[in-house]
């Protein structure tokens, strides 16, 4: 298992958070989301043979927040 860290821009509050974490866990391979609206990041745990970086970034995007 691999630890990918996020840095998010756009959470507010934590329905953002809820919703960032629901979108990250749907991703294949994540194992674990951890998501912390002070830093601004989203640390997932993941199982490097299924989970693809892009799939990630695309599900936070689809949910309206930005990456930085």
């Amino acid at each position: 298992m691999a630890v990918c860290t996020m840095n998010i821009e756009g959470m507010t509050c934590q329905h953002c958070v809820k919703a960032v974490t629901t979108a990250l866990s749907k991703v294949a391979g994540v194992q674990r989301v951890t998501v912390s609206l002070e830093k601004k990041q989203a640390t997932l745990e993941v199982d490097e043979a299924k989970f693809q970086r892009e799939a990630a970034r695309k599900a936070v995007t689809d949910e309206g927040y930005a990456l930085r």
